[in-house]
């Protein structure tokens, strides 16, 4: 048994230990594989089951949230380690010997189940395994009906003496299934079609139940490998541990530049580039999309002349796969006739694919679309796989891009039309790639990298996809001002992007004035769309990102185009302390900027100081500055007057929930009370005022004569009103709406606020829902109320537990001074 279980390991190491890539098209002797050992990068890989949310075009849902979605969740999603995959899982409270791993193509699936194969031939993992056995699904699909013995012995022929024997202790065996989506067969997990004799034939799906389900070869471990969106529609409790692949950070990013270049200069300036452009930096988190882009940087970076150089580098990902496919083409020996034919052929089988959910092809299908098989051409753009023969792109988006392309290569009015509504109206966003390409490929620029293959109606092609770019914007102009489907809205954008038509983007929001991604998730992809629309659009005024996990990074691709706006809205984004250094070079810079929304940020570490210099500049604009619940300390209040003395033309400030008690409050106080201070709102809601803040409270209601609107929601008790109605009461005081609900104020509290009201004609909204005011001093309050002097034209007393006789006596009251509307619930 040892003998077999060496001759085994030896034949897995040949299968295992080169990594092969496909031949990049800058020289023909370049090689295909690589030791797996130097070239292997470790992916991310984390527990999860939120596969099952995923409705959207797989590479952009995960394109544009997978580093979100970790720092959101990562209490959840515990980083694990491949050699950690078999052992205790805490969802399952059990030691796993079912596994799913789940990832987007290309995301490095294929790749570390050979890795795990490597390491255990090597002995670095799994050793409690004595045989393991590797297969594909996609050439499982050759079998009708088959054993497991016999499927084993075809992949493994020389185990056929000792067979058998293996078998007889599952316990010890390993079966790994790459690429369940790529089955053609259904595999149903809850069927009760199950088969225990492994000499049995069965159809391949139901063995592989059969494992799974442990009728077949009880105790034995399976490892599988899925896309998510085969996953959604299954059911999968019969796995103890589900795992996806989220690909590569920053870090691993680099790595893999470092090993693709040999030269580390290259590496560097390669990497550098890739990191300054935003739409390549994010989709870099597929090793498979790392390949595409440093395969075109490494023919780009070669170019002798400087223009030609730039001409070369990619700007959108329709570009970047356009000089991929430019590259390929410069290095085929086939004449530009053969190849464009090719290219159609692949183009409408790509499409045919797309629009119909299907990665694999096989023979029919290339001779269904005349795809000549013998072409050297063909293998630079489809993977062939043996038994049985079947055909794949590259990776799903390369195929996305060729079945776009091919409505410029191969015009038809009719077909392009059917192509475009069609890709609209799935809802599970399949079209959603095509349609970003169709559109980058309208521009004139990006299609001259492929002159010589395109049709000779391509600019009609063109032109009839920005029509239907215009058109679809009409469509969807109701979004622009409803923001009801911000996704769409953003998907829409996406389509302005990649057209790189300045004019167009320009003529169909020009009546956008108002941007609200709230509640959005924004990668900083998304933020780099937003940047170029905003730049593009000059009249967009307001931008209102609410609850949109930005980041550093993000923000920092937002701030260029930040400069002209009137407003924005950033609350509930947990930013990072830095991000105060990026808002602060904003606010310096964008002299028309009103309104700074920065409340729930909690931006309160040392480089919050940044942002409170900037605010203090003398030629400062800012009129509304909103920092609720932001739960800032006692020592930021100490920089606070610097904004409030030096900045005249700050109109608000609200500082709610921000525990205003300790000692420079005093200073803010102070600061507010001053002549140079033009503050006419103040909201210190949630504050909980203290005995010594409201009598510093009280000097700037009669110090400050442009204060006319002071919020002070549960922010005061019984005890300290005193202060304030009496502050209210003086001559100076201009207020002219005032909120004490909420502070639970007992009855005698009316003999206070009769005081203030009488006094002062100013008062014309007065708060005072949710106390407690019924008794016997609310008539004290209801006589001030009707005396000449009090001005008040809207009074709220909703929830006090009013009488029915003090509900009357306010409802006389109303008949009398008819312009003072009365609030009771």
């Amino acid at each position: 048994m040892k003998d077999i279980q060496t001759h085994h390991k030896k034949h897995l190491d040949e299968q295992t230990a080169k990594l092969q890539e496909n031949k990049p098209p800058r020289c023909n002797e370049e090689e295909e594989s690589f030791p797996l050992s130097k070239r292997y990068v470790t992916l991310i890989i984390v527990s999860t089951h939120h596969f099952r949310e995923r409705y959207e075009n797989e590479l952009i849902e995960t394109g544009a949230r997978h580093e979100e979605y970790l720092k959101e969740k990562q209490q959840e999603l515990l980083p694990i380690s491949p050699n950690k995959i078999f052992r205790w899982c805490h969802r399952s409270r059990l030691v796993p010997q079912m596994v799913m791993v789940v990832g987007v193509p290309g995301v490095g699936k294929t790749t570390l189940m050979q890795k795990i194969v490597y390491d255990w031939v090597k002995g670095d993992l799994y050793q409690r395994f004595s045989f393991v056995f590797f297969f594909k699904f996609r050439e499982l699909n050759r079998w009708d009906a088959v054993s497991l013995e016999t499927l084993i012995l075809h992949h493994y022929p020389y185990l056929w003496q000792q067979l058998g024997n293996i078998l007889q202790d599952p316990e010890k065996l390993l079966f790994i299934f790459d690429g369940l989506d790529e089955s053609n067969q259904t595999m149903d997990f809850t069927s009760r079609h199950l088969c225990s004799d492994p000499k049995q034939p069965e159809r391949c799906g139901h063995i592989v139940v059969s494992l799974v389900r442990k009728s077949l070869l009880t105790g034995c471990s399976v490892l599988m490998t899925s896309r998510p969106t085969r996953l959604a529609s299954m059911d999968c409790r019969d796995f103890h541990r589900i795992v996806e692949i989220s690909g590569f950070f920053t870090e691993e990013r680099k790595i893999y530049f470092e090993n693709f270049f040999r030269d580390p200069e290259l590496a560097e300036k390669a990497f550098t580039y890739v990191r300054q452009n935003d739409t390549l930096y994010t989709f870099c988190y597929l090793p498979s999309y790392c390949w595409i882009i440093c395969t075109v940087l490494s023919r780009s970076f070669q170019t002798t002349s400087s223009d030609q150089q730039v001409s070369l580098l990619p700007r959108t990902v329709t570009q970047l796969f356009a000089i991929f496919v430019a590259n390929i083409l410069s290095n085929h020996s086939l004449e530009k006739s053969g190849a464009q034919k090719l290219l159609q052929s692949i183009g409408w089988m790509a499409e045919h694919g797309v629009m119909n959910h299907r990665i694999i092809f096989d023979d029919w299908d290339l001779e269904s679309f005349q795809v000549d098989n013998k072409s050297n051409l063909l293998s630079s753009f489809l993977m062939e796989s043996e038994e049985p023969v079947s055909y794949s792109f590259l990776h799903l988006t390369v195929q996305e891009f060729f079945s776009a392309f091919v409505h410029y290569a191969d015009y038809s009015p009719e077909k392009l039309q059917e192509s475009l509504e069609e890709a609209k109206s799935y809802p599970d966003g399949r079209g959603e790639m095509f349609l970003r390409f169709l559109c980058g490929l309208s521009d004139a620029t990006t299609r001259s990298l492929l002159t010589g293959y395109l049709d000779t109606q391509a600019a009609q092609a063109s032109i009839e996809v920005i029509t239907w770019m215009k058109n679809f914007v009409l469509e969807e102009e109701k979004l622009l001002f409803s923001h009801e489907n911000k996704q769409n809205l953003l998907n829409t954008f996406f389509y302005l992007f990649e057209s790189r038509n300045m004019v167009l983007v320009q003529e169909s929001l020009k009546a956008l004035r108002c941007l609200d991604l709230s509640q959005v998730h924004l990668s900083p992809l998304d933020c780099t769309l937003l940047a170029f629309i905003i730049d593009t659009c000059r009249d967009i005024e307001e931008l209102i990102l609410q609850h949109s996990s930005l980041d550093a990074e993000a923000l920092e691709r937002l701030a260029p185009a930040l400069l002209n706006l009137t407003c924005l809205s950033l609350t509930r984004n947990s930013l990072p302390d830095t991000s105060c250094i990026k808002l602060a070079s904003v606010i310096r810079k964008n002299r028309s900027l009103k309104k700074l929304i920065l409340s729930c940020n909690r931006l309160f570490s040392p480089h919050f100081i940044d942002l409170i210099e900037a605010l203090s500049s003398p030629a400062g604009q800012i009129e509304m500055l909103d920092l609720y619940e932001d739960n800032l300390p006692d020592n930021i209040y100490l920089h606070f007057p610097s904004i409030v003395r030096n900045n005249p033309s700050l109109k608000k400030l609200v500082l709610a929930s921000n525990g205003l008690s300790g000692p420079h409050f005093g200073d803010l106080m102070e600061a507010l009370s001053s002549p140079s201070c033009r503050v006419e709102e103040l909201r210190l809601t949630f504050s909980n005022l203290k005995h010594g803040s409201c009598i510093q409270l009280a000097s700037v209601i009669r110090n400050n004569r442009h204060l006319k609107k002071l919020d002070l929601f549960d922010s005061l008790s019984e005890p300290h009103i005193g202060e304030v109605m009496e502050a209210l009461s003086s001559p100076p005081c201009r207020i002219e709406i005032l909120d004490l609900g909420g502070n639970y104020l007992p009855n005698i509290s009316c003999i206070q606020l009769a005081s203030g009201i009488r006094n002062n004609r100013y008062l014309k909204k007065l708060v005072l829902s949710d106390n407690q005011l019924s008794g016997p001093h609310f008539s004290d309050l209801v006589e001030a109320l009707s005396s000449q002097t009090c001005g008040i034209e809207e009074l709220h007393l909703d929830r006090n537990g009013l009488s029915k006789t003090e509900k009357e006596a306010l409802k006389e009251l109303g008949r009398r001074k008819t312009n003072l509307k009365i609030f009771i619930k």
